[in-house]
């Protein structure tokens, strides 16, 4: 055990009346005099014991074999309490080890072309909004580490992420992690990657060197750890010299699966308001999912920023989808099911490629070189569109 000689004492989490799901812990490290935990918690009689042999397995993991706890417990889940406990104990100067939890969940790795209609983003200090996530549908949930996160929460925020990882059951829900910009994402690294997410989002990215960066790092903890799963990256573009780098940017590696945007930071760095039709931001647009299409990886729109403002997402989505994307964030679950309907094919879309295939199916049957329907022929390249307008509206699910 590595002690920092200017502290003892450290704290995490939160507690009061408005917080749920969460706990406050304090470790003041001792010399002697064993582990001493006092406990506050309205379900103290049904489960003080598990809470209190929880954070002595965290503490006991970590080396520490003297110290007083004292923790205010909000109805944490365990996978909380162990990242809080832990958080508290590095903040009163314990260095050099992690309390790493047990999976209790192993999905199966994310494929690299699944579909990525919606990710909903969830703030990594927020534990309450992870349990229940997946019951709202998205394609994908975003652990954020960044922009959610105050600055003084950072350090404990990426343990708890780390833990819901090993710990929540996320469903059919990929499971991705916004980190920090360097130095500080490749901290994140470190606790994020043992514990196998499915993606990494790389924020504000402007070169290709910064991808390189992150999957540098990424690939040295897997390759430490003994790890083959794939973790695949999805760089997000936020300023006028990314966007201008975004083809390098999208070739930097081959695990990068999608390209975005982020639509705040951009007409920040432009210093323009950002508005509901997104004419200040086409240009950028369309370069991202040119870049994205030329490099053969999913081009995804920014998030909609407006939650009250559905007709408003409806309107954003279905333009979205006619300029090449193939999905985009959300900040609530409300906007989830909007946004699956924006990316649809229409009846009259479906109904159309239908009979494409049909004639294409057909042609090949016959052992004819051209399609045709009606009196029109069929490009090779229209017959692609519609086989892969079909196969996407399959795993939608629209053939159930």
């Amino acid at each position: 055990m590595t002690l920092a000689a200017e502290s003892r004492v450290g704290e995490s989490g939160r507690c009061g009346a408005e917080v749920r799901s969460d706990l406050q812990v304090r470790v003041e490290l001792r010399d002697s005099g064993g582990l001493e935990i006092e406990l506050e918690s309205r379900v103290k009689a049904y489960y003080g014991d598990s809470i209190r042999r929880q954070a002595e397995d965290v503490l006991t993991a970590l080396g520490v074999r003297h110290a007083l706890v004292q923790i205010t417990d909000e109805g944490a889940l365990p996978f909380v309490i162990a990242a809080r406990v832990e958080a508290a104990a590095r903040r009163a100067g314990l260095a050099g080890k992690r309390a790493l939890p047990e999976r209790a969940v192993i999905p199966e790795p994310s494929a690299r072309d699944r579909m990525r209609r919606s990710r909903l983003y969830l703030p990594g200090s927020e534990p309450k909004y992870f349990i229940n996530a997946a019951l709202h549908s998205p394609d994908a949930i975003i652990l954020d580490l960044e922009d959610s996160v105050h600055p003084s929460e950072k350090d404990t925020a990426r343990l708890v992420v780390r833990n819901a990882l090993c710990a929540v059951d996320f469903g059919r829900c990929e499971r991705m992690v916004r980190i920090n910009q360097s130095p500080l994402g490749l901290s994140d690294l470190d606790e994020i990657v043992p514990a196998s997410p499915d993606l990494i989002l790389i924020p504000k990215v402007e070169s290709a060197d910064q991808v390189r960066e992150v999957n540098g790092r990424i690939e040295k903890i897997k390759s430490e750890i003994g790890s083959t799963r794939p973790i695949w990256l999805m760089p997000i573009l936020e300023s006028a010299l990314g966007i201008e780098n975004a083809f390098a940017i999208v070739k930097a590696n081959d695990q990068i699966v999608a390209l975005t945007i982020g639509l705040e930071d951009y007409t920040a760095d432009l210093g323009v308001v950002k508005t509901v039709t997104g004419a200040e931001s086409l240009y950028a647009r369309q370069r991202v999912v040119n870049a994205a299409h030329a490099a053969g990886v999913q081009a995804i729109d920014s998030v909609f920023g407006d939650v009250g403002d559905l007709e408003g997402l409806r309107a954003w989505g279905v333009n979205s989808r006619a300029m090449g994307f193939e999905g985009m964030g959300c900040v609530h679950p409300s906007q989830i099911a909007v946004i699956h309907e924006a990316f649809a094919p229409t009846p009259a879309e479906l109904e159309k490629a239908q009979k494409i295939v049909d004639a294409f199916h057909e042609a090949q049957a016959k052992g004819l070189g051209v399609v045709s329907l009606g009196s029109k022929m069929i490009d090779p390249p229209v017959v692609q569109r519609a086989l892969k307008l079909m196969a996407r509206a399959q795993a939608m699910g629209f053939d159930e």
